[in-house]
C-alpha cells in the first residue's frame, strides 16, 4: 500500500507484471536513511533474491502454535477473542509515514504516523501486537489498522512513532517478533491471495481472465494510493489462514509472488472482468 515518503519513511511496494505471464516484485527501495527521492529501480523476477535477503520469496506464516497445527484447530472455533501469545510471527519490519500521513487506512481511519499503529496483511483490525526488535530487544505495542506491506520478506509496516519505539526507524528495516496481546482470532475469517497490482485496469483484467480458468473467485480490488489508483488481483476466498497459505504455495509454484491477505468488509472490490 505504501510508496516512499520523503527523506526518512519507508515505501511499501506492489507487484507488477513484466509481461502478461511473468510477475515481478517492486521491492522497497529502502527505508530510513536508505531511502531517496529517486523512483524505484529495476524489478527483480519472482525467483530472484530481494533486499530482505530471501533467495525465494515465500508466503509469510506465523511460528509457534500456528506452525504446529493450531491454525487448523483455531479454524474450527468461532471467531472469538484470541488467547494472548497464541499468535507469534517472525520476519522483517519496515515503516511508513509521509505521504500516507493524513490519508485513510484500510479500516477507514485517518492515518496518523505519530500514533502507535501498524499495517499487517492478515491480522484482524484492532488487534494489539507486541513488536520485539530481535537485534536490540526494544519493544512496542501497536494496534493494527491498515493492510501491508506488500513486499516479500516483510511482515509488518510500523507507523513512524512505533518504528522509533521499536528501534526500526533509523535502519528502516529490521528483524522482529510479533506476539498478539489482544484481538480477534487471527486464524479465522475470509482470506485471499494477492498475485498482482497494476496501474492499468486492462492489465489486471487480463490476469483475472487468465486465472479464472483455474481459480474461483478471482477479484480485483481498487486501491487509491498517493500516486494514483492501483488494481490488485486477488485469488480465492477461503475461511482460514492455513488454507490461504496452501493456496499461496500453489500460486508461488506457478511463478507468482503471492501475499496472503485478509478480506475486509471495508475493501472496495470489483468481481467482474475489468476489461
Amino acid at each position: 500500500m505504501s510508496w516512499v515518503s520523503s527523506g526518512r519513511a519507508c515505501w511499501r511496494s506492489f507487484i507488477f507484471p513484466v509481461s502478461v505471464s511473468l510477475l515481478a516484485v517492486l521491492p522497497l527501495s529502502g527505508c530510513g536513511r536508505h531511502a531517496s527521492s529517486n523512483p524505484p529501480g529495476n524489478f527483480p523476477s519472482a525467483g530472484n533474491s530481494t533486499k530482505t535477503g530471501n533467495s525465494q520469496p515465500t508466503p509469510s506464516a506465523p511460528v509457534g502454535p500456528a506452525s504446529s497445527g493450531a491454525s487448523k484447530s483455531a479454524a474450527r472455533q468461532s471467531p472469538q477473542l484470541a488467547t494472548p501469545g497464541e499468535y507469534v510471527e517472525e520476519g522483517n519490519a519496515s515503516w511508513y509515514g509521509v505521504p500516507f500521513n493524513g490519508r485513510r487506512t484500510s479500516n477507514g481511519e485517518i492515518y496518523d504516523m505519530n500514533t502507535m499503529t501498524a499495517a499487517h496483511r492478515t491480522l484482524p483490525f484492532n488487534s494489539v501486537i507486541r513488536v520485539t526488535n530481535l537485534t536490540t530487544g526494544q519493544q512496542a505495542e501497536v494496534r493494527i489498522n491498515d493492510r501491508g506491506p506488500f513486499v516479500a520478506g516483510r511482515i509488518i509496516d510500523l507507523s513512524s512513532a512505533a518504528a522509533k519505539a521499536a528501534g526500526i526507524w533509523g535502519p528502516g528495516v529490521g528483524p522482529v517478533r510479533l506476539e498478539m496481546v489482544s484481538g480477534s482470532n487471527p486464524y479465522v475469517g475470509t482470506f485471499a491471495v494477492q498475485v498482482g497490482a497494476f496501474r492499468v485496469k486492462e492489465n489486471a483484467g487480463r490476469l483475472q481472465s487468465r486465472l479464472a480458468a483455474r481459480y474461483s473467485p478471482v477479484l480485483i480490488q481498487l486501491y487509491d494510493s498517493p500516486t494514483g489508483t492501483y488494481y490488485r488481483v486477488r485469488v480465492g476466498s477461503v475461511p482460514s489462514l492455513g488454507a490461504a497459505q496452501q493456496l499461496a504455495s500453489k500460486l508461488q509454484g506457478e511463478g507468482f509472488v503471492p501475499f496472503v491477505v485478509r478480506l475486509d468488509s471495508t475493501a472496495s472490490v470489483s468481481v467482474g472482468n475489468s476489461q
